[in-house]
This record gives C-alpha cells, sequence and structure tokens, in this order.
C-alpha cells in the first residue's frame, strides 16, 4: 500500500502520517521495554495489541507501572541486590 494514498484516505499530509507512526512506534517500544523489564506479561500483551496512538502507553508508563500488584514479581530488589554485591568486591 501506498503511504500517500493512505494519508489521503486519511485526510492528512503525508509528513503528519509519519510523525503519528514515529509517535506511536516511540511510545510502545518504551512501554514494551518496561512491563518486561518489570516481569508483567499481561501488561505487555495488551500494550503490544491495543493500538491507541500512544495513549495507552503514556498512561501505562506515568500510572500503571508505578502501582506494584505483588511485590515478589518486582525487579527492583533484584536490581538493588545486583549493584549491592558490585559494591562489596
Amino acid at each position: 500500500m501506498d503511504y500517500s494514498s493512505l494519508a489521503n484516505e486519511f485526510g492528512m499530509p503525508l509528513w503528519l502520517l509519519g510523525v503519528v507512526i514515529v509517535w506511536t512506534l516511540a511510545w510502545k517500544a518504551f512501554a514494551l521495554w518496561k512491563s518486561a523489564r518489570l516481569n508483567q506479561p499481561v501488561w505487555f500483551i495488551l500494550i503490544l495489541v491495543v493500538n491507541t496512538f500512544g495513549i495507552f502507553e503514556i498512561l501505562y508508563l506515568f500510572i500503571f507501572s508505578k502501582i506494584n500488584i505483588n511485590a515478589k514479581d518486582s525487579k527492583k530488589p533484584l536490581l538493588k541486590a545486583k549493584t549491592q554485591k558490585r559494591k562489596r568486591k
């Protein structure tokens, strides 16, 4: 499919379609990375499947990723333990 015809179908200039694509991919990539880091497979799948032009991803990054549902699933204590081991050496 030609991007110019896709942009015309949505009634927007081609450069704006490019900006929307880059915007969406950047937020999606960062949110997927963070959900994988925090070992949250449900959020990972939701972010991967649901496309909201970055809105869902931004909400996850700034609100939902801060909520610690289960303390044992959090990797932050593991990261602290690793850095403490390095400091001892």
